[in-house]
């Protein structure tokens, strides 16, 4: 039930989902510990893919065993699923929606401060020293001012992880320190001395069995759409997607344009900019705008005749296709991930990637903030007219309510939310 719930309220992207699981699974309701909590997000941060789904099936993997990654996975993304699916349907039935607008207009500065707050939080936790904050801050420059992409900053920070653990490894130790989280918030039911369950234990076997096994299903999965040309486009298509989006969605969102839209043709440049804002405004991940383009790719390739099983069809396949290889990275990679967190050796990278996506998180709220600040904004003309108020109001009040007041963050997203209805029908009657 939790996952489900958190499906449906997971709004501010990636690093609001995560800052909402450590609320959550650490703070609350106990069921990891921080330092454990930390070091399956490092491992995360590697990964391509989307990395709050993967944790989210990292510690229920770790507690539940294959079982409970499945349900944690599936039951995280099912929301936005369903709900990108009837948007696309709406979208394609009836077009424009204005009170839809007027409920992103408040949407959107509140995702700058969820974002700026999981900026706060992460790095609260992460950055324990000097050195981890000039990673961060190293991070944040090459990607705002030089435009580094996020794989060479993730490979930069990892070498001198490499390097600092070596010449200085108490300042890359993971997790906060040896015991930090007891003192804060008790123990968990996943604690830092909690000995390492049976399925997660490594063994060669069991990696080999599991990549065979997730082949087999990729293959079974292949297999039952072969009748149908446009479907297996899309599940090649999305296979290797899936193994692009190193640094997030962001990182893969040119490739999805270019595939969906100019190669083979799935909709068009402005259906899948429409998607993107619908993606960054729904709960989910960002790279759930796959189930958008699967969606209208199926209609427009027309592969059953009626409309809706069409769309379904393809939003299945490129949200399955997209998602199986995080299943096999947390199943198969776990253990290995286990069996090195008290190793100084393989935590120090790590802990240096915690730090730089401290950095990169930054960048992120920035960006938000450009786009909801200075709607007309351009590279050239950074601050072109007109400068919206408004959003930096909601924004400062949103980003306050989180901090000081500890709100919940779907208060504070609805809350949001009506005042940008509010404010867009008084405007439209003026």
């Amino acid at each position: 039930m939790y996952w489900l719930k958190l499906g449906f309220v997971s709004f501010g992207g990636p690093m609001g989902q995560i800052a909402m699981m450590h609320t959550d699974l650490v703070e609350r309701k106990r069921w990891i510990s921080e330092h454990r909590f930390l070091h399956g997000l490092n491992y995360c941060m590697l990964l391509p893919g989307p990395e709050a789904i993967q944790l989210a099936i990292y510690i229920s993997w770790l507690m539940h065993g294959v079982f409970g990654a499945i349900m944690a996975g599936v039951l995280f993304f099912l929301p936005a699923f369903m709900l990108l699916s009837a948007l696309a349907a709406v979208y394609l039935t009836w077009g424009d929606v204005p009170l839809v607008q007027g409920i992103f207009y408040g949407i959107k500065p509140a995702v700058v401060a969820v974002v700026l707050f999981a900026a706060w939080r992460i790095g609260s936790k992460s950055l324990k020293n000097t050195l981890l904050w000039g990673i961060a801050a190293l991070a944040f420059i090459g990607i705002f001012v030089f435009h580094i992409g996020f794989p060479w900053i993730v490979l930069v920070a990892g070498i001198l992880g490499v390097i600092g653990g070596k010449l200085m490894p108490d300042k890359f130790k993971g997790g906060g320190g040896h015991g930090a989280s007891n003192k804060t918030y008790g123990a968990a039911v996943i604690d830092d001395h909690t000995p390492t369950p049976a399925h997660a234990q490594f063994s060669w076997a069991k990696l080999v069995g599991t990549v065979a096994a997730f082949v087999a299903i990729w293959a079974a999965a292949m297999l039952a759409i072969s009748g149908q040309q446009a479907l297996t486009d899309m599940g090649t298509f999305f296979s290797k997607a899936a193994f692009l989006t190193i640094g997030g969605a962001y990182a893969v969102l040119p490739y999805v344009y270019q595939g969906g839209v100019e190669q083979y043709g799935w909709l068009t440049g402005p259906q899948m900019i429409d998607g993107l804002a619908l993606g960054e405004t729904t709960p989910g991940p960002l790279i759930m705008i796959v189930t958008w383009v699967g969606y209208l790719g199926g209609i427009a390739k027309g592969v059953f005749a009626n409309s809706v099983a069409a769309g379904l069809a393809g939003a299945a396949v490129a949200t399955f296709f997209t998602f199986l290889p995080s299943f096999l990275f947390i199943i198969a990679g776990g253990p290995v991930v286990e069996s090195t967190r008290n190793n100084v050796k393989f935590t120090a990278p790590l802990t240096a990637i915690s730090a730089a996506v401290v950095g990169v998180i930054m960048n992120l709220a920035v960006f938000f903030a450009w786009h909801t600040f200075w709607p007309k904004g351009t590279a050239a003309t950074p601050f072109a007219a007109p400068f919206e108020w408004f959003p930096v109001l909601v924004a400062i009040a949103a980003f306050v309510a989180l901090w000081k007041y500890k709100l919940d963050i779907m208060k504070v997203i609805g809350a949001s939310a009506l005042l940008g209805l509010g404010y867009t029908l008084i405007r439209g009657v003026m």
